[in-house]
């Protein structure tokens, strides 16, 4: 099934279930007000929310037009947002740019960063920052969002716990990094506000796409109009979701509602960096990783970081073309206090 959480003045909003093709949904919340309520009493509520879903296929049941401009993120703030790194290649470019040496424990030891979750941004809403020279970057991402997972849960608990999975957009200010990241203390002023599609949905909607820890469908992120990634989530992740869940839940618990992001989508090329999409590439998910490439490449990077007026959008597409999550699309402006 597909839900949403739709505006409705509160801070959370209302649930909903919405329809295959993303058209039109039915307000779900007479079971359970919020998304996160849901996830609350998963044993109980899915059911019904899962029958409310086959009877808004079928006409059975009034429904309104969904509109994803209308949608808040499916959970508008979450108790739990850490950040995996699961692309290792990604992470092998983005350290090259600021001429970091990268462990060889970073291949087999997941990366992984809390990042704000008390006010996550609606997939529509602009991207504001106040100064352009922040170094504001997109990053395509893909995340679940679990049930309770005990302390020291296994790679199989782990995936069983796996309730939802959804799109997001981790902004990151590149130009605030490095000297953060040198502190010693991680990120911080450098990860504002994240974006996560319209629609979050249950892992059987993803049929064969999804093989219980990878999504493998490719991402599709566009930047002013036209296409700057189309790399293949379930493709170069060294680590798959049960893996980087049992990794945030070794030494804590994780409570229902918490989201574990993939890290930037990342793939390569016969082995080496990827090309892109104009080039007959993939494409990057990110504009920091083709700065890095161009840096590697001529000396120097080439490809501006985003500036006020531009649009990304981030969209996933099945086997015949239809989007699967809604589409996040963001314009970048310039924020007033």
């Amino acid at each position: 099934m597909k839900l949403a959480t739709l505006k409705n003045g509160k801070r959370d909003g209302r649930v909903v279930v919405v329809s295959k093709d993303l058209t039109r949904c039915t307000d779900a919340s007479f079971l359970v007000p919020t998304l996160q309520g849901a996830l609350d009493d998963w044993t109980r509520i899915a059911p019904h929310l899962e029958a409310l879903a086959e009877s808004l296929e079928h006409g059975a049941v009034p429904s309104e037009r969904f509109h994803e401009h209308d949608a808040l993120s499916p959970l508008p703030r979450a108790f739990q947002w850490a950040d995996g790194s699961a692309y290792v290649n990604h992470v092998e470019l983005v350290r090259k740019a600021r001429n970091a040496e990268m462990p060889e424990t970073f291949w087999t030891d997941p990366l992984m960063y809390q990042g704000g979750s008390d006010s996550f941004l609606a997939p529509r809403d602009p991207i504001r920052m106040a100064d352009e020279a922040f170094g504001i970057d997109m990053e395509g991402e893909v995340a679940v969002v679990v049930d309770d997972v005990p302390m020291g849960a296994t790679r199989e608990e782990a995936a069983a716990a796996i309730r939802l999975v959804m799109l997001v957009n981790d902004v990151s200010l590149r130009g605030l990094i490095p000297a953060e990241l040198a502190k010693g203390f991680g990120f911080f002023q450098s990860k504002p506000s994240s974006a996560f599609s319209p629609v979050a949905v249950t892992p059987d909607e993803l049929g064969e796409a999804w093989d219980g820890g990878k999504l493998h469908l490719a991402l599709c992120v566009d930047l002013n109009g036209k296409p700057f990634g189309r790399a293949n989530a379930g493709v170069d992740m060294t680590f798959d979701f049960p893996t980087i869940i049992a990794h945030a839940a070794r030494t804590r618990p994780l409570s229902a509602g918490a989201i574990i992001g993939s890290g930037t989508v990342s793939n390569k090329l016969d082995g080496g960096p990827g090309k892109p999409v104009s080039q007959g590439g993939a494409g990057y998910s990110c504009i920091a990783e083709i700065r890095t490439i161009e840096t590697i490449e001529t000396g120097k990077p080439v490809t501006p970081f985003m500036r006020f007026g531009d649009v990304v959008r981030i969209e996933m597409k099945d086997a015949a073309g239809h989007s699967i999550f809604g589409a996040i699309e963001q314009t970048v402006e310039k924020y007033e206090h």
